[in-house]
């Protein structure tokens, strides 16, 4: 069985966390290297108790060094570090050989001048921006085969983007009306210390955030204009709920003249007929977070309200999963030639 020496850099937070998670018991994953600044030294199994027991989970930490990462023979490596400190690491295994699945945002904009306007500084490593692939496996699957640097797709974005693109490019929308909702667990923060995060601070509350211009509309526009042929502007909305993990969205558009519910349906289930972790739930039904959680599925569901000529369509992922840590595991296994669900077979 094919072994593929793999690194995580940044595999402390809740995204690095996750990919432990799933690598340590990967098929066809050999754990070599995960960093860490804050916990150097210290084995996996002594900073996350739970992996103890798991092979490998007796690795140590070390720091994000690119020499030492090379070093120990990774052939690829994860990169889950907040953007801007991401591209450096980045440029620097490419250098040395290895393939990059980066799950910051610094390599998903094709246009350095987006990624100053939405992120306020310039973009570190703009040479770069021409080779990644936009790691979204439903879509771009045969280019993230060929590609040496994926930028996997943020959380919110994927869990509109999933629901939209086969509908904006069959032409059965009006793109100029889309209105996205999305809510989302605290773990989409990150694992860092911000009152605003704090228990007494989320628990039994909810609340919008990032307005009007939250920094992943760069990559949802981005892509939508790609599927429509045109610039494409929506209105998105992020919410923070008080759970752990998950996403819900809602999107609504307006469809055009004569588009009926079973059109909807059909090119849904036209674009995803083979893709293994997209669920169509089907006409009427609605999207629920706990049925995503822990998991690398995305599930849509879609209605349509005939009094304003809108189709609404729910989705639900798990912001760790399908939005992060799973969904550049199933990039690592196109990249591979591995089977596509490789150690994402969850339920």
């Amino acid at each position: 069985m094919q072994r593929i020496k793999t690194a995580i850099v940044g595999a402390s937070g809740y995204t690095g966390q996750e990919l432990l998670r799933l690598l340590l018991v990967h098929p066809n994953v050999d754990l070599v290297a995960a960093t860490s600044r804050q916990e150097a030294g210290k084995p996996l199994s002594a900073v996350f108790p739970r992996f103890r027991k798991l092979p490998g989970a007796d690795l140590a930490f070390i720091e994000p060094d690119p020499d030492a990462i090379a070093a120990t023979g990774a052939q690829a490596a994860f990169l889950a570090l907040p953007h801007g400190v991401a591209a450096e690491i980045a440029s620097a295994l490419l250098q040395r050989g290895l393939k990059v699945i980066d799950l910051s945002a610094d390599f998903r904009l094709r246009d350095a001048a987006v990624y100053q306007e939405f992120y306020d500084h310039p973009h570190p490593a703009p040479a770069l921006l021409d080779q990644a692939v936009y790691g979204l496996p439903e879509i771009r699957a045969e280019e993230i085969k060929a590609a040496s640097l994926i930028a996997s797709p943020g959380c919110y974005p994927t869990s509109i983007l999933l629901p939209l693109i086969p509908l904006v490019k069959a032409g059965l929308l009006d793109p100029d009306t889309i209105v996205a909702n999305s809510m989302s667990g605290v773990s989409g923060a990150g694992r860092k210390a911000d009152i605003s995060l704090l228990f007494c601070e989320c628990n039994e509350s909810a609340r919008a955030y990032g307005l009007p211009k939250h920094r992943h509309l760069s990559e949802i526009e981005q892509e939508l204009s790609l599927a429509a042929g045109g610039k494409v502007i929506i209105t998105f909305i992020p919410h923070l709920i008080p759970v752990n993990s998950g996403i819900a969205t809602t999107t609504t558009a307006k469809i055009r003249a004569g588009v009926s519910l079973e059109a909807i349906g059909q090119a849904l289930e036209a674009a995803y007929a083979d893709a293994p972790f997209v669920r169509l739930l089907g006409a009427g039904i609605c999207a629920d977070t706990k049925n995503v959680t822990r998991t690398n599925f995305i599930d849509i569901g879609w209605h349509l309200d005939a009094r304003t000529g809108r189709v609404i369509l729910t989705s639900a992922e798990d912001n760790l999963g399908k939005g992060a840590g799973s969904q550049a595991v199933q990039s690592f296994n196109l990249i591979f030639g591995l089977g596509e669900t490789a150690g994402l077979q969850t339920a």
